[in-house]
């Protein structure tokens, strides 16, 4: 299945046959690692019986095809019949027929090495001799069987730190392992990635790795998947990738793409279906990469990664050392003008451009390569002097008189992948040079802890992103948020002691500790200066030391006991290897011992954690067993077994996953919004920061989406629940139009929200519809994704979260119209706890809508409530009111005369703060009683209560023509104190007794009941307006 992902292939002799290697890897239950290196091949078929069958299936195929793209009895066009739904053409395609009597058949045919660590030139080159003796019109020194067990029983593991040669079939291969203060082991080539993607598409699928968005690798070439995976995952330390990790997804396992959770897949490509024809159940988190095309698709909202352009700056010259375009090969003709147009010296020179000292730049190449310096070079030699004696003047400490025991391209390949890796270490140990100081240690022993982990603030995240620089919070806020952050601060706490470290957290924290030793500088003072990599002439001489004086030499293959009539050698054809002489490795041998299956594979991580934990065997034994249990299908999808039994366990498996991810979350936005707890969990402050309020609701709409596309039956847009809710808008519409829907969806005013206290003010109607609307008509919203994310942040804004999700999920006929049985949503006990979680959210104000969308127009509804006693019946001035908010304020709005109550739109105030109200002093009573002021958004339905009781007008109180009122959000609770009047503190604005005074011309009190009729006026819209018009 991973050796062949696509099963047999067979050809003639007029296609290509060249032989194709490729990598794969296995991830067990545990989250240890093998490594699988495969040659696929084609050798003749020689059964008759194949050929006969294969000419059949030939001629049936190409009758069928013919058959469909024959010409129609109606003379209408072909390709209009093709452009059909219905018609499968475009789903066959003919092949050249195969006769038996004259081509040769060819089938796939693979050899494949399983080892323990990825030594992939090693394998490569042991797979690939093997298959030159087998091509060879010569037989080999030895029969393969000689070869094949000197490398399963005789080549031992190199020992960290260690080289180590051996003989393959026609030359000594050589393979060499890093020390254990040095990064890991990693054998592909970094090269091929930036030369197939580009620095800038690398960078951002890099991002899109670090804040576990699902990836999707997308190539014909088995190899360039596999290169591309663990070049992403090796530049990520010291974090791992916690997800499902396939990066060659064989075709059987296709329904894996419908996972509900971060993975980093590689789908193979025929090359000849483009991205649109490819159907993938969901993609709003979906990061899809297309290799063979040097194309990136990203998900939105993707932050920059810190530094980005240093960064980049600095990898890029790196590259042009090496003569590697950081466009990608897509633009080689453009990059080597540009290379030749650049001075070598500029290229050294490390003030000028940065570059590493000691960098192996090849720089009388790049002088050969320039017109103007070739016309040079012809003159000067007539002088005698030569251009090849020139030098770059280098690093003279760098170790030039070693001689290394491989050829100079493999050097080079070690030299790019160890400079790329120490700068991409460098950014990751600059970031995080004081995380240790941040790490809460738990107070209770560590089987208590380990037993409550999920419940425990590991990391005090708000602290530390106080501590960064402002450009750094948008990524670094949703990176913590991360699973790999969050279990390398877990290996960090079960690893306390140097002894029991993890290898890769020991490497991190010896770099941190050389990073504050050189630095001097106090944990708080942080700064978002770029500083480069100063590591790597020390990384590239170890690797050139290791390569220069072998360490070890394997012993040489050599003649087996074997039977006469054993080892048989047959020119082009692999042969069938005597198991009997393989099956059993020598038992004299000093490296027996590695043949153990437990040298074969890394240590069980969740076993090594129960190791530093101290527990007894009863619960380390229950402890693994849990640990493998949840891992199974969550982590790795299981290859063996793909029975309909495991697939629908594999899906309830996802379900549950996706239920417990949504408990988590939403336990943890509540806990960092109350705050109470969030300080006692070990927060370093009460209120939650504006950047990690909007990275956890981010989250929390990434978690909708993938719950939404679960068990999709048909992908129809890019965000699943949009395209869920205009499926409900749809059908909603029809039944409005059909007369069976009368006005459910739509709440009336008797279920209107309780914050609409005063019946003074129109109801806001609650509706789903509505609010949908609302985000439909925000010009700035252009994709579905958007869309979506938009109408959840609205909808918890309103509280009114679960709500609407449980209306849209009340529709039964749709959601089984739209998904398969097994999805989340057709899960009723799963989708009632869910919704349960989200109206827990109703506990907490949000202002998540406003607070994201300020440019947006937004309309506001204004009552002005005068004094019910008398002074007010009369007023003749022309009055004006400005508002205020956290992001801006009205221009002074002139209201009618005698009108109380009106709608205005401007652009997003924010949270409002205070209203400024006064008039222009005009008329005969120009003295006006306002009891208070309402202002409330029409979208989000927030209502304002601006309290005043002070009078307007030259000679009554203060004489005061204008106040300003500060005002306060009324909460969805009624009010306990509901008198009419209620005068503001004295700091806000200041009181006096009020005077009852007289307003008649005869100086005689006017009724109460006349005046409340001459100042309640009530609007209603003018048809066809859009305005009041005022009764």
């Amino acid at each position: 299945m991973l050796c062949m992902p696509k099963g047999l292939a067979f050809k003639t002799q007029a296609d290509p046959r060249e032989p194709q290697f490729h990598a794969f890897i296995i991830t067990r239950e545990d989250g240890s690692r093998t490594f699988g290196f495969a040659l696929t091949f084609y050798e003749e078929v020689t059964s008759k019986q194949i050929c006969s069958a294969m000419q059949t299936l030939y001629h049936m195929h190409n009758a069928e095809y013919d058959v469909l793209h024959a010409p129609p009895a109606d003379g209408r066009d072909q390709s209009s019949m093709e452009d059909g739904e219905d018609t499968p053409v475009t789903k066959l395609q003919r092949f050249n027929s195969y006769d038996i009597s004259r081509d040769t058949l060819y089938v796939s045919k693979c050899i494949c090495l399983i080892t323990p660590m990825s030594f992939m030139k090693a394998c490569r080159s042991v797979l690939e001799q093997l298959y030159q003796a087998v091509t060879s019109p010569q037989p080999p020194p030895l029969p393969l069987e000689s070869y094949i067990y000197n490398v399963l029983y005789e080549v031992p593991l190199p020992p960290p730190g260690r080289s180590l040669k051996f003989s393959g079939v026609y030359g000594p291969i050589i393979c060499q392992r890093p020390s254990t203060n040095e990064l890991p082991l990693f054998d592909f080539p970094v090269k091929e990635v930036f030369e197939l993607l580009g620095v800038e598409n690398v960078f951002q699928l890099f991002t899109c790795a670090l804040l576990e968005f699902q990836i999707l690798l997308y190539s014909q070439h088995y190899q360039r998947l596999m290169t591309v995976a663990e070049t992403i995952t090796a530049l990520m330390f010291p974090f791992q990738w916690q997800h499902v990790y396939v990066p060659i997804l064989p075709a059987s396992l296709l329904h894996f793409l419908d996972a509900p959770v971060p993975y980093l897949m590689g789908l193979h490509s025929n090359g000849l279906d483009d991205r649109s024809k490819l159907e993938l159940p969901q993609e709003a988190n979906l990061c899809f990469v297309d290799i063979d095309n040097h194309f990136i698709e990203l998900p939105e909202d993707l932050p920059q990664f810190p530094n980005k352009l240093e960064f980049v700056q600095e990898v890029s010259e790196i590259l042009m050392a090496f003569g590697i375009p950081p466009e990608g090969n897509l633009h080689c003709s453009e990059s080597a003008s540009k290379l030749k147009r650049l001075r070598a010296s500029e290229l050294v020179s490390d003030k000028r451009n940065g570059n590493i000292a000691g960098s192996p730049l090849h720089s009388y190449e790049l002088l050969k390569e320039n017109e103007t310096i070739a016309r040079l070079q012809a003159l000067v030699k007539r002088t005698g002097v030569s251009l090849e004696k020139l030098e770059v003047r280098e690093d003279p400490s760098s170790n030039k008189d070693l001689k290394v025991q491989c050829d100079e391209e493999e050097l080079r390949i070690y030299q790019l992948n160890i400079q790329i890796r120490e700068v991409f270490a460098n950014r990751f140990t600059q970031m995080f040079a004081d995380y240790e100081v941040f790490v809460i240690q738990p107070s209770q022993d560590k089987e208590s802890w380990f037993t409550n982990r999920e419940q425990m603030q590991n990391f005090d995240k708000a602290s530390f992103l106080s501590d960064q620089p402002e450009p750094y919070l948008p990524f670094l806020s949703r990176f913590l948020e991360t699973q790999m952050f969050a279990s390398f601060i877990d290996n960090k706490i079960m690893c306390h002691d140097d002894d029991d470290k993890d290898p890769v957290l020991r490497v991190f924290d010896s770099r941190v500790d050389k990073i504050r030793l050189l630095n001097v500088r106090t944990p708080t003072l942080r700064t978002s200066m770029y500083q480069k990599c100063t590591t790597v002439d020390e990384a590239e001489k170890a690797i050139e030391l290791r390569l220069a004086k072998i360490d070890h030499t394997a012993l040489h293959p050599h003649l087996l006991d074997m039977k006469i009539g054993q080892g048989k050698y047959e020119p082009g054809f692999f042969p069938k290897l005597q198991s009997d002489v393989l099956s059993t490795g020598p038992a004299s041998n000093k490296w027996t011992k590695r043949n153990a299956p437990a040298q074969w594979r890394r240590k069980d991580r969740q076993k090594q954690h129960t190791e530093h934990l101290r527990l007894d065997n009863d619960q380390r034994e229950k402890y693994i067993q849990e640990a493998r249990t949840m891992g199974s299908t969550i982590r790795q999808p299981k290859l063996s077994n793909l029975s309909p039994s495991v697939i629908a366990q594999t899906n309830w498996k996802f379900v549950e996953g996706l239920l417990k991810e949504c408990r988590n979350k939403t336990k943890r936005m509540l806990v960092e919004k109350m705050g109470r707890e969030a300080v006692e969990l070990g927060h370093g402050e009460v209120n939650i920061t504006g950047v990690e309020e909007n990275t956890l609701i981010a989250s929390l709409c990434d978690l909708l989406e993938r719950i939404w596309s679960h068990g999709l039956q048909v992908k129809q847009g890019k965000s699943a629940l949009w395209s869920h809710l205009l499926h409900y808008q749809d059908n909603r519409q029809r039944k409005l139009t059909s007369g069976s829907l009368s006005t459910s969806g739509i709440l009336l005013d008797s279920e209107r929200r309780k914050s609409d206290a005063s019946s003074l003010m129109p109801p806001l109607r609650i509706s789903l519809i509505q609010d949908m609307r609302h985000i439909q008509n925000i010009g700035e919203i252009k994709t579905d994704v958007g869309k979506a994310r938009a109408w959840v942040r609205l909808s918890m804004e309103k509280k009114l979260l679960s709500t609407h999700l449980k209306q849209l999920l009340s529709d039964h006929e749709l959601t089984k119209k739209l998904y398969k049985r097994y999805a989340f949503l057709r899960c009723d006990d799963e989708k009632e706890q869910f919704l349960y979680h989200l109206l827990s959210f109703n506990a907490v104000d949000y202002f998540c809508f406003t607070n994201v969308f300020t440019t947006i127009l937004i309309p506001y509804h204004i009552l002005i409530v005068p004094s019910k006693k008398l002074g007010g019946s009369m007023f003749t001035a022309n009055p004006w009111i400005c508002i205020s908010g956290e992001l801006g304020e009205t221009q002074i709005l002139q209201i009618p005369r005698n009108v109380l109550e009106m709608t205005f739109e401007c652009q997003n105030l924010g949270k409002l703060t205070t209203v400024q109200i006064g008039h222009d002093n005009s008329g005969l009573y120009a003295k006006w009683l306002v009891e208070y002021v309402m202002v409330r958004n029409e979208i989000t339905g927030h209502t304002y209560k601006f309290p005043c009781g002070r009078w307007l007008g030259k000679g009554m109180d203060d004489g005061s023509l204008e106040r300003i009122l500060v005002g306060e959000l009324l909460t969805s609770q009624p009010e306990v104190d509901e008198r009419p009047c209620r005068t503001p503190p004295l700091q806000q604005s200041p009181s006096v007794i009020r005077r009852l005074v007289t307003i008649s011309p005869n100086n005689k009190p006017t009724r109460q009941s006349d005046a409340v009729a001459l100042w309640r006026v009530w609007p209603c819209l003018g048809p066809g307006t859009g305005f009041p018009a005022w009764i």
